[in-house]
């Protein structure tokens, strides 16, 4: 049985944000949803003694629709954290070292990266995510995936290689729209002054 995760912060903490408002039905109803409805798609098969991680890789359909969304939404709400003024890009050297070294070294800047991320954010057709994963060899790859896409499954089933994500925008329509309505690029623009990075350096 599955529970729903408990956000590591108050409800509004995340304003302006994320909104109370879209924290409350983004987590309180659509996770929620996605977890009751996994519960009882697995009872009685060989998933409901799975991780969820391996639930992910192995099924497919309704069941997979479901817990890729639950493993998606869980890495998405913890890697948020109270709205810190001034969070410049020297700040998140500072708080994750070894990721910023890597973030320059393939992108230049941090700045760069940032600006690759939303791009891939923004030009992804309809429903999904984008992701920034660790290789095997701790390079990083940022990747798109859509509806209940998730590295884990799409390294896995198209190379062998493990992927681990470490970061992720979700750019479905109830993530932002009660808050920025159709303007996508600002929601991930603003995504950026809320992100634990002492979180995904511990993730990378």
């Amino acid at each position: 049985m599955l529970n729903l995760i408990q956000l590591p912060y108050a409800q509004d903490a995340l304003e302006p944000v994320i909104s109370t408002n879209t924290l409350d039905f983004h987590h309180g109803k659509h996770l929620k949803g996605y977890v009751d409805n996994l519960n009882k798609l697995i009872v009685g098969t060989p998933f409901e003694k799975m991780s969820l991680v391996d639930i992910v890789r192995f099924s497919d359909g309704p069941v997979f629709n479901n817990a890729g969304q639950v493993l998606n939404h869980n890495l998405y709400f913890k890697q948020f954290q109270n709205q810190a003024s001034h969070q410049t890009d020297e700040r998140i050297c500072i708080s994750a070292p070894k990721l910023s070294k890597q973030i320059e070294k393939q992108w230049g800047t941090i700045a760069a990266f940032k600006a690759d991320f939303e791009s891939m954010g923004t030009s992804l057709f309809g429903s999904g995510w984008v992701w920034l994963s660790a290789r095997e060899d701790g390079s990083l790859l940022i990747t798109q995936e859509s509806g209940a896409g998730n590295p884990i499954r799409s390294g896995w089933d198209k190379s062998g290689e493990i992927l681990k994500p470490i970061l992720t925008f979700d750019v479905w329509e109830h993530a932002y729209y009660l808050d920025y309505q159709n303007r996508r690029a600002a929601y991930l623009q603003a995504l950026w002054s809320i992100i634990n990075w002492s979180a995904i350096e511990e993730l990378y």
